[in-house]
């Protein structure tokens, strides 16, 4: 009995083991980030139940992919960059309809406008999350410098340029606890498990069976999604 009982336990503690608790996981460079949302703000009317739950980002060497997906439909929002063959696509899902914008090297991704001007400190304040140590900056917009937000980061990481194509382009390290402002709502961003797994290169190749379309048009298309 007290065999089987070890036996649980140690099986336990490996399920856990990649878990936000657990610390000293440095150097990782290639895996997933999982991240709960809050949505604040006029957020959409659509049912809650449709919305996205989780944000999903996987990593591999300078390759990053963010996967905001409703569990119902596969609706949502993804980008994705590829440095290596200069890929920095935005891909958009509501049910049947597949849409997705090229952006160039350089370009920050479509939907991102209300976040233009913002202005980024970097702070002496640290924090452990998720096992990673943190460093902290400190976020305005334009049309407050009063208003501070603040986001979380770490190098221990290993992405080269994680933000590239993202307002936050500026911080080099992954970001872990952040935000996004899309059109008039803001997403909250804040990591809940961190893996270390083999990801293959064809996740981070341009997807098939989406129609290329302007950013304009993307954009209309994402402030639908997000603020209707």
């Amino acid at each position: 009995m007290r065999i089987i009982y070890g036996l649980l336990i140690a099986f336990f503690i490996a399920l856990t083991g990649y878990s936000c608790k657990e610390k000293g996981r440095s150097n990782i460079r290639q895996g997933e980030i999982h991240y709960s949302i809050n949505y604040l703000g006029n957020v959409s009317s659509m049912p809650r139940e449709i919305m996205p739950k989780s944000l999903i980002v996987s990593f591999k060497d300078d390759k990053i992919i963010y996967e905001l997906i409703s569990p119902i439909g596969r609706s949502g929002i993804i980008n994705l960059s590829n440095p290596e063959k200069e890929i920095y696509d935005t891909y958009l899902s509501i049910f049947t309809i597949k849409y997705f914008y090229s952006s160039k090297p350089g370009e920050v991704h479509p939907g991102f406008e209300a976040m233009d001007g913002i202005e980024i400190r970097k702070t002496s304040k640290s924090a452990l999350i998720c096992g990673f140590n943190c460093k902290n900056a400190e976020v305005t917009f334009p049309f407050d410098r009063s208003k501070v937000f603040n986001i979380w980061y770490t190098d221990e990481i290993k992405v080269k340029n994680p933000n590239a194509a993202t307002p936050f382009f500026q911080i080099d390290g992954v970001l872990l606890s952040f935000f996004f402002f899309m059109g008039h709502s803001e997403l909250q961003f804040q990591a809940e498990n961190v893996y270390r797994k083999d990801i293959p290169d064809y996740v981070f190749e341009r997807k098939q069976k989406f129609v290329k379309v302007s950013r304009e048009d993307i954009n209309k298309f994402i402030n639908k999604m997000i603020n209707l």
